[in-house]
């Protein structure tokens, strides 16, 4: 059994055997393309410098009983490079996450070896992230009003923490990539708000992501990319799978289905090096929704090819040695 056979048995061996959904760490449909805002293994692993913009907003026209919006927002923007004196890549991604009266800024610096192994690269990489997470208590509406901690939350707390994932990422261009990674692998903890212990928390997080691509040997302008998805803190877990249908590398369009939550309807075009993307996921979980609460998400990315330098070439003439 090849390398490539066995990777790919591996993480559909793990990810049938769990169950479950629910983060702390934000979701995304399109997360095919979202490499780096996952594993810090991959800055690097293209030829290429890529920024990426995105914008999730999830669970459209959610409120709670006093009217207030608390649909989940996410919004990114990523930029990698391959650094060629420095053997890999660099990377950063800003990040703004909002649920309900919580808002989460953070900010990941990273850097990845990258090293040719067999027919592809391998990664690894790091990225140190600072996070602001802040609270609004004005805002909350407790079932118990008397509880001797949430009593003494008044006002909008907030706390810097600061953390540092690890990953890994093997790919072979143009046939399939995985990769793992852990974020927030200190756990940090902040400081005490109140009396009793509680305080502001990163949950560690591993995830395992895959895809393949296949070309129809029929039909080379016409191409299968299945990728799958799964995240877990080890209490709880999340499982998206997706396939793609891609043409001449240009248009796209597919369905994924992320575990007892969403079916996601995935489209895209490319032109030149700007990729575009768009993706509607339809609520199939017991959370009751408005009318057309669906989620959207929209995704934009440039990248800028580089020719790297190879390096003088010789070459010898039987004539004049």
């Amino acid at each position: 059994m090849n390398l490539r056979s066995l990777l790919l048995i591996s993480l559909i061996v793990l990810i049938a055997g769990l169950r479950g959904y629910s983060q702390q760490e934000p979701q995304f449909s399109q997360y095919m393309f979202y490499g780096i805002t996952m594993n810090p293994a991959v800055a690097g692993s293209d030829n290429a410098i890529c920024a990426t913009v995105a914008d999730r907003l999830q669970w459209y026209g959610f409120e709670d009983m006093e009217g207030n919006d608390i649909a989940p927002e996410t919004f990114f923007v990523s930029i990698m490079s391959p650094i060629k004196f420095l053997k890999g890549g660099v990377s950063a991604v800003v990040m703004q996450d909002k649920i309900g009266f919580e808002k989460n800024i953070s900010l990941k610096l990273g850097y990845a070896y990258q090293r040719n192994v067999g027919f592809g690269k391998l990664g690894l990489g790091t990225h140190i992230e600072f996070n602001n997470k802040s609270v609004d208590f004005s805002k909350l509406i407790y079932i118990d009003k008397t509880d001797p901690i949430l009593s003494q939350m008044t006002a909008n707390e907030s706390d810097m923490l600061i953390d540092f994932s690890l990953g890994a990422y093997y790919s072979v261009p143009g046939v399939y990539h995985i990769g793992f990674s852990g974020l927030h692998l200190i756990s940090t903890k902040g400081k005490e708000l109140a009396d009793g212990g509680l305080r502001m928390k990163l949950d560690r997080t591993f995830i395992l992501e895959g895809g393949y691509e296949f070309v129809f040997p029929r039909n080379p302008d016409f191409g299968f990319e299945p990728s799958a998805l799964l995240r877990t803190n080890l209490s709880t877990f999340q499982f998206d799978v997706s396939g793609l249908v891609k043409y001449k590398e240009t248009v796209w369009g597919g369905l994924g289905y992320r575990f007892q939550d969403a079916v996601v309807v995935l489209i895209g075009l490319q032109f030149r090096d700007i990729k575009f993307g768009y993706s509607y996921d339809i609520n199939v979980s017991k959370l009751k929704m408005p009318i057309g609460g669906g989620s959207h998400e929209v995704m934009l990315t440039y990248c800028f090819k580089l020719e790297m330098d190879k390096g003088r070439k010789s070459y010898k003439n039987v004539r004049f040695l």
